[in-house]
Order: structure tokens, then C-alpha cells, then sequence
């Protein structure tokens, strides 16, 4: 499985129009700790295939989904289901934080 990428155009068809739950990673290409949580997130896109689907969304590029979102620090992680925002995280946490977190939202 891959993480995929969403845009302010495609957001609503990638996350919130979709029926599975969605881990939402809001970041930018100059941030450190955004790059430190990629490589988790491309793990966690593994161990999860077919239970939860990973998108990101450039808030440089993609401006207006983050604001809609309330977004005020990056990174900032959201879990969607059913178009709803069930938990969000700000800042990076190890695999295994991230790990349980989606595991109780499953």
C-alpha cells in the first residue's frame, strides 16, 4: 500500500467521501519534523492495508483544506470516518503511539 496525496480540490473525494477510516497528514516540504513522520507513515500505510488509508496534503500547495480544518501546527495528523474528524494529534510520535492511536479508532 501507499500514502496517497490529497489536494483542496480532491479532499473531499480522497478523505471525506470515503468509506474507510483516513489518517490525514497536514505538512510542507520545509519541516523537519514532517519529514521525520513520512517514513512512519509509509509503515504504518503497510501494516494497515485495507483497514485505514494514509493521504497527505501539502498546506503549501493546498492552502484552503487546512484552514477548513482548523490547522495551526504541522505536523498535524486527523483521523476521518464517514467525513468526520474523530481525533486529531499534533507533532510527531513514534510508530507505536501512532500504531495504537489508529488501532482505538478502528
Amino acid at each position: 500500500m501507499t500514502v496517497h496525496s490529497a489536494t483542496d480540490t480532491t479532499f473531499d473525494a480522497e478523505v471525506l467521501k470515503n468509506n474507510t477510516l483516513v489518517l490525514v497528514d497536514f505538512w510542507a516540504e520545509w519541516c523537519g519534523p514532517c519529514r521525520a513522520v513520512a517514513p512512519i507513515l509509509e509503515e504504518l500505510s503497510n501494516d494497515f492495508e485495507g483497514r485505514v488509508k494514509i493521504v497527505k496534503v501539502n498546506i503549501d500547495e493546498n492552502p484552503d483544506t487546512p484552514v477548513k480544518h482548523g490547522v495551526r501546527s504541522i505536523p498535524t495528523l486527523m483521523i476521518f470516518k464517514g467525513g468526520q474528524v474523530l481525533e486529531t494529534q499534533v507533532g510527531v510520535l513514534p510508530k507505536q503511539a501512532l500504531t495504537d492511536w489508529l488501532n482505538r479508532s478502528l
